[in-house]
């Protein structure tokens, strides 16, 4: 599961890791607009980019707070959100590293590096502001303590409550939206199709009815083989790793990659493959609600697919019963 105590990430929730003493340390690596090793000055500033600091020793604690090789608390500091590790300093929780080696930070694997006006190198934050100038993208790679992928889920066999579309209780999203990193303020309206590439997720809105009000719901993603369908298709590259995330609130036309909902609940990375249905989460039907899932890149995944219910059922459903 992507909520998972690991390294300087950036996840509320964390599970505990493989380590001694309920810790485990790392190197941090910048990708993205910026690359480089992550060093730190005398003072606990972590930088990207400064060639007189060697790698700086970081380790992530059961509870998903960050200490530095020196013993110094990480934190956000105020009102910037600056990463740094400070003499005494309670660390700040809710860091992770993902399944594909990402430190994140509340579920989100994106920072920003900024330039310090002063000395070489990029400060880092979670967020940008209008206090901080020219700043760049940047994701930050963990060289250890990386959470386990969760084994995907099996098809569903639960006859008493089937998790298919054939018994015709389902809820079609009535909303898809995709959002990308490489175009953060461009609002792409609703569409047809799922995307989920390296840079690009997809939000799925469902109204669920009240008359759905005590009934049992299950998200499944369905993905039949391409010889299987009438009037859909899709392309499919790469380890097909894929996160669920249920959001705070659903998405709608003006959603972009930057104001999107924030995660409420990560539901776990799953690996599709062609031929099969996943269960991705089963809860009591929030009946009379709006709700909003979404699904991004977990690893190398490239998936462009046309959501279509038409033999065979291809994409993104809730199922009622």
């Amino acid at each position: 599961m992507k909520n998972f105590g690991t390294l300087a990430a950036f996840a509320a929730g964390a599970q505990a890791l493989v380590a001694r003493d309920d810790s485990c340390c790392f190197h941090l690596n910048a990708s993205g607009d910026k690359t480089g090793p992550v060093g730190q000055l005398s003072d606990g500033q972590n930088r990207i980019g400064d060639d007189s600091l060697s790698p700086a020793q970081y380790c992530i604690s059961s509870d998903g707070s960050i200490t530095d090789g020196n013993g110094r608390g990480c934190i956000l500091t105020p009102p910037t959100t600056q990463l740094q590790c400070d003499v005494g300093a309670t660390p700040t929780p809710g860091f992770s590293v993902s399944p594909s080696g990402m430190l994140e930070y509340n579920g989100s694997p994106d920072f920003v590096a900024c330039e310090t006006g002063q000395n070489a190198g990029l400060n880092i934050y979670t967020t940008e502001s209008s206090d901080l100038s020219q700043c760049s993208k940047v994701m930050l790679n963990a060289d250890s303590c990386a959470a386990p992928s969760a084994p995907a889920p099996p098809p569903s066999t639960d006859n008493n409550c089937p998790t298919t579309l054939s018994s015709g209780n389902f809820e079609f999203p009535h909303l898809i939206v995709p959002v990308d990193s490489k175009s953060p303020d461009t609002a792409s309206g609703t569409q047809f199709n799922g995307t989920v590439t390296s840079s690009i997720s997809s939000i799925f809105n469902f109204d669920i009815p009240q008359s759905d009000s005590g009934k049992t719901c299950s998200l499944v993603f369905l993905f039949p083989e391409l010889k299987d369908l009438e009037t859909s298709s899709y392309s499919f590259s790469g380890d097909g790793k894929i996160d669920f995330a249920k959001l705070i609130k659903p998405a709608d036309t003006k959603t972009t990659f930057n104001n999107a909902p924030s995660v409420e609940h990560d539901l776990g990375d799953i690996t599709i493959s062609p031929g099969n249905s996943y269960v991705v989460s089963t809860f009591s039907c929030p009946a009379g609600e709006a709700v909003a899932y979404e699904m991004k890149n977990a690893g190398s995944t490239d998936l462009n697919y046309f959501q279509d219910y038409n033999p065979s059922p291809l994409g993104l459903y809730i199922t009622v019963c």
